[in-house]
């Protein structure tokens, strides 16, 4: 059964963060950095789950570290829990904090999948499985009913479709408008559609460039990606040696606020409600703390 996406999408607002820093900083830093963000006035954050702190542990510790922002797995590996204790999980940080917790799932790639152990097969089966399992899982005590919206890691039709008829919406990665106005013609007008937009403030074109290659190095070698980039019309020379020039122009926006602003408004105009944007700083181990500042400037003010 779908979601209520409408208002999720309300909650969410038009604007976030993502990232991916966290997990190579003290918990004690993140508290601090989170806390900023609040104050700045961040209205939710995604955040990764890899090879660092466990998604659903640190959406806790996020969520006890903040008072007002949601936080949403970005996204909790689906191959990575059984699926009642995905919904013992959900349930738990949505009776603690109520209306602030998003369980973002995804079926990762096969890489992270092996690394637990898993075959990585029919990922469109296996969030079925999940889902059905979420939805039967037999939940008792103070958590009961205390649900929290979900939201699918979609890139391809079938799952953007998945995610139309058994979620609240969709998180999409590493894309264009024109991937985002094909998202919300195959969602319909109630999901929420929930865009990861990655951004370096830097206005040198080849320091941006060679950040912009280097993070999608590890993306180049996964099928799901490049499949969908071709799809949106890139070639096998623009997914070859590092990335094409226009390939990374196209996934990570360099420049200005003001260039970050434009981009954000094409997502939107392409039928985004929520943009989440990730900050690729020139430090890749440092948590950009001065560009999130700077970023919030784009902020609606009430």
């Amino acid at each position: 059964m779908a979601e209520d996406g409408r208002e999720l999408a309300a909650a969410l607002g038009p604007l976030g963060l993502w990232t991916g820093q966290f997990d190579g900083q003290q918990f004690a830093q993140v508290r601090s950095a989170v806390s900023a963000l609040e104050g700045q006035g961040w209205p939710a954050l995604w955040f990764i789950e890899a090879l660092g702190r466990e998604a659903l542990t640190q959406a806790a510790l996020l969520l006890d570290a903040t008072e007002r922002m949601i936080v949403a797995t970005g996204i909790a590996n689906v191959w990575g829990r059984d699926p009642m204790a995905l919904a013992a999980a959900r349930n738990t940080l949505a009776e603690a904090h109520s209306g602030r917790f998003v369980l973002g799932l995804g079926a990762s790639h096969a890489p992270l999948v092996g690394m637990r152990g898993h075959e990585y097969r029919r990922p469109l089966a296996r969030m079925r499985e999940v889902l059905d399992g979420i939805d039967a899982a037999p939940v008792q005590g103070a958590i009961a009913g205390a649900e929290a919206p979900r939201v699918l890691a979609a890139l391809g039709p079938r799952m953007l479709d998945l995610a139309a008829e058994r979620a609240a919406g969709a998180l999409t990665y590493l894309v264009t408008p024109e991937h985002t106005r094909t998202a919300r013609s195959r969602l319909g007008s109630s999901p929420a559609l929930c865009v990861e937009q990655a951004v370096t403030l830097t206005d040198d074109v080849e320091e941006a460039r060679r950040i912009g290659r280097k993070h999608l190095e590890i993306y180049l070698g996964w099928p799901n990606y490049v499949n969908n980039w071709k799809r949106l019309g890139f070639t096998d020379d623009d997914v070859a040696g590092g990335g094409s020039d226009r390939l990374v122009d196209a996934m990570v926006v360099a420049g200005s606020v003001d260039r970050v602003a434009e981009r954000v408004r094409e997502h939107h105009d392409a039928g985004a409600d929520h943009v989440c944007l990730q900050v690729l700083p020139m430090d890749a181990s440092a948590m950009p703390e001065q560009e999130w500042a700077d970023l919030a400037s784009l902020l609606p003010r009430s």
